[in-house]
């Protein structure tokens, strides 16, 4: 199995990141930037998270882009930097 990974430009990924996000965790404020081939920082900020464990903030975040980074071509290889903040 090969891996593909920059089946997609980075700034188009960090639009599709950053919506899926949106999307999943309604009213956060999220930040993303690429950094190498498929590497990407993430700041996200949501009233959502408040309460919740640092890790369970990471698995909301993790679970609303998990689609882009499955397959062989995925778009995110990893998540270099993950900041979460409560508003």
């Amino acid at each position: 199995m090969t891996l593909q990974i920059l089946s997609t430009p980075s700034d188009q990924t960090e639009k599709l990141l950053k919506a899926a996000i949106e999307q999943a965790i309604p009213g956060a404020e999220v930040e993303v930037t690429a950094g190498g081939a498929g590497h990407f920082e993430v700041k996200v900020k949501a009233a959502a998270f408040a309460g919740q464990s640092r890790v369970a903030q990471q698995r909301s975040v993790y679970a609303a882009i998990s689609h882009l980074m499955k397959g062989e071509t995925a778009p995110v290889h990893a998540i270099d930097k993950m900041e979460i903040l409560v508003l």
